[in-house]
């Protein structure tokens, strides 16, 4: 987790099972952690993970020199997605 010097004020709130709470509490004494920025760190980094994974692809050479070839492809219609953005979303319906 990146250092910081803004004061944490921000709560949240969890349950666990006792073996949870049990095998949180001995990795945290591993890794000389208090629990909560046991936790925190542990949780901080999942969510960097998850969100690079929405962001970061890996592909071989041949994968990204075929995508390259299709972003420089001109434009063709297409009459499906023509209609698709035709109708209103359907949050909007009622």
């Amino acid at each position: 987790m990146a250092a910081t010097t803004t004061a944490r004020s921000a709560r949240l709130g969890l349950r666990a099972t006792p073996e949870q709470e049990t095998v949180l509490r001995r990795a945290a004494e591993v890794a000389h952690k208090s629990l909560t920025d046991f936790i925190l760190d542990a949780a901080y980094q999942a969510a960097e993970h998850t969100l690079l994974d929405q962001r970061l692809f890996m592909v071989s050479g041949s994968q990204y020199q075929a995508l390259l070839e299709m972003l420089d492809r001109p434009e063709s219609d297409n009459p499906g997605l023509a209609n698709l953005f035709s109708r209103p979303p359907v949050w909007a319906e009622k």
